[in-house]
C-alpha cells in the first residue's frame, strides 16, 4: 500500500513539475513576443528576446528546487550571488520585461498558476496599450534642422518665414561661422506642424538662395537620442 501511495505521489510531483516549467515557458514566450512586437528603441537585441524566454523556465526550475526548504533557498541565493551580470539595460522597460518574465516563472514554479496566467495577461495588455498608444510622449515630431546660409539679413528673414510656415515652434540652438566667415552654419530645434511635412521643409529651405547642406533629423517620440 505504501508503495502505491509513493508511486501516486511521485506521479503528482512529476506532473506538477512538468506543468510548472511548461507554463513558465509559455508565459515567458508570450512576454518575449510582446517585447519584440512593441519594441521602439534603436538597439534591438535578439539575445534580449531569447533571454526573456529562458528566464521563465529558469525561475520556475529554481522555485521547484527550493520548495519549502529554507536551506535550499539560502544555498541557491548564495550560488546566484556568484553570477555577475554585466549587461547594461538602457531602457527601463527592458528591466520591467525581465522582471515580468521572472515573475511568471516564479509564480508557475510555486504552483500559483492562476496568479501566473492572470498576472502575465494583464501585464501584456497594459504594456501593449502603453507602448502602442504613445502614452507619455512629449512634443511628438520634434527634430533638428541644420543648414549653411550666407550672412544676409534678407536671407535670414526668408528662412524665418519658412520656419514659421512649416513649424509650430522653432529655436536657434547653434550658430557658427563657416566658409571662412562668408556663411553661417545654423541648427534649429523644430516641432513640425504636420508629421509628413519633413520633405516640404527641406525643399522650402533649400529653395532659399545660397542655402546649402540642409538636413533634418527627426526624433521619435519613444526613442531617446
Amino acid at each position: 500500500m505504501d508503495e502505491i501511495m509513493q508511486s501516486v505521489t511521485d506521479i503528482i510531483v512529476w506532473r506538477q513539475a512538468f506543468l510548472s516549467v511548461l507554463l513558465g515557458y509559455v508565459l515567458s514566450q508570450a512576454v518575449a513576443a510582446v517585447y519584440a512586437w512593441t519594441y521602439r528603441g534603436l538597439s534591438y537585441s535578439r539575445a534580449m528576446v531569447q533571454a526573456l524566454v529562458v528566464a521563465g523556465v529558469v525561475s520556475a526550475m529554481l522555485m521547484l528546487a527550493i520548495g519549502n526548504s529554507l536551506a535550499r533557498g539560502i544555498g541557491i541565493v548564495g550560488t546566484l550571488a556568484l553570477i555577475r551580470f554585466r549587461t547594461n539595460l538602457r531602457d527601463p522597460m527592458d528591466m520591467i520585461f525581465v522582471l515580468a518574465s521572472f515573475a511568471a516563472g516564479i509564480a508557475a514554479g510555486t504552483g500559483s498558476y492562476a496568479t501566473a496566467v492572470i498576472g502575465t495577461a494583464v501585464f501584456l495588455v497594459v504594456v501593449t496599450l502603453v507602448r502602442l498608444s504613445g502614452f507619455g510622449a512629449h512634443q511628438q515630431f520634434d527634430g533638428v534642422l541644420r543648414l549653411q546660409l550666407p550672412i544676409d539679413p534678407e536671407l535670414e528673414a526668408s528662412l524665418q518665414q519658412v520656419l514659421r510656415k512649416c513649424c509650430r515652434r522653432f529655436a536657434l540652438i547653434m550658430l557658427r561661422d563657416a566658409a571662412q566667415g562668408r556663411e553661417q552654419e545654423r541648427a534649429y530645434q523644430i516641432t513640425l506642424r504636420d508629421p509628413e511635412a519633413e520633405s516640404s521643409l527641406i525643399s522650402a529651405v533649400s529653395a532659399i538662395k545660397g542655402a546649402s547642406a540642409v538636413t533634418v533629423a527627426m526624433q521619435e517620440a519613444t526613442v531617446e537620442l
